[in-house]
């Protein structure tokens, strides 16, 4: 088994999926991190309708197509709104209890991850939602990233992915910028879940700014296009091969 991949009695966020897609409710899903307060994720907005979906969401599903395949999916929200538009998906997740909820939801779906070198496949769309860089981690990720995009994707396919740049958090009053040059890039994020007496394991989970995110795009054959911006610092963007 991948070490990426989650058992159950370390996914909190699984088994928060799992309360509520069995009892249409849930307890609270607690994240900490070295970098901020706590904070919880509302468990229902994991399991939005379309209607529900941010203008960003609403677009990457709108442009999806051919064979999709829906990365980080968690609950399933998106690949079900590609079902209900007629596209065909397939859902990954490294959370086993998500992937089981998923299929009681009628998707298709498999618990992988997206780096482990034995899942393959030909994609026309890889779809990468909230926050969907995300699961890359950090930035010296990127290269291991791009070259394992380029094996899943079919010839003229796409990834849409979200992200957000952080850069407001160090805004000083008159506007500008108070970033460590000298330290680690300000979009690496390191959290931790907990849903009940469940507790997941730290993981690293990377924003990135869209300039950065072109940058080592281009390195790798990658051309970028912001395709939607958001109301808050986040992004659509979409990657295809030069």
């Amino acid at each position: 088994m991948s070490k990426h991949l989650l058992q159950a009695e370390k996914d909190p966020m699984g088994a928060a999926i799992t309360d509520y897609f069995k009892n249409r409710k849930a307890g609270r899903l607690r994240v900490f991190s070295s970098q901020f307060d706590e904070d919880e994720i509302p468990v229902q907005h994991l399991f939005r309708t379309f209607k529900e979906m941010s203008p960003l969401e609403r677009k990457a599903l709108d442009l999806a197509g051919g064979h999709i395949l829906d990365v980080g999916a968690g609950s399933g929200c998106h690949s079900l709104a590609l079902k209900e538009m007629g596209k065909e998906s397939l859902a990954i997740d490294i959370s086993p209890l998500a992937v089981e909820v998923m299929k009681e939801r009628g998707l298709n779906a498999q618990q992988t991850d997206l780096f482990d070198e034995h899942f393959c496949g030909q994609f026309d769309t890889i779809l990468m939602l909230m926050n969907g860089s995300g699961i890359v981690g950090k930035l010296s990720r990127f290269p291991e990233f791009f070259q394992r995009i380029k094996r899943l994707l079919a010839p003229g396919g796409c990834v849409l992915l979200d992200s957000s740049d952080l850069k407001y958090l160090y805004e000083d009053e008159d506007g500008s910028y108070v970033i460590d040059i000298a330290g680690d890039y300000y979009g690496e994020v390191d959290f931790r879940m907990q849903y009940k007496q469940v507790k997941g394991d730290a993981f690293d989970w990377l924003y990135v700014d869209f300039d950065t995110l072109s940058l080592y795009a281009s390195q790798f054959g990658f051309k970028v296009e912001k395709v939607m911006e958001g109301e808050h610092y986040d992004y659509l963007a979409k990657l295809s091969l030069m």
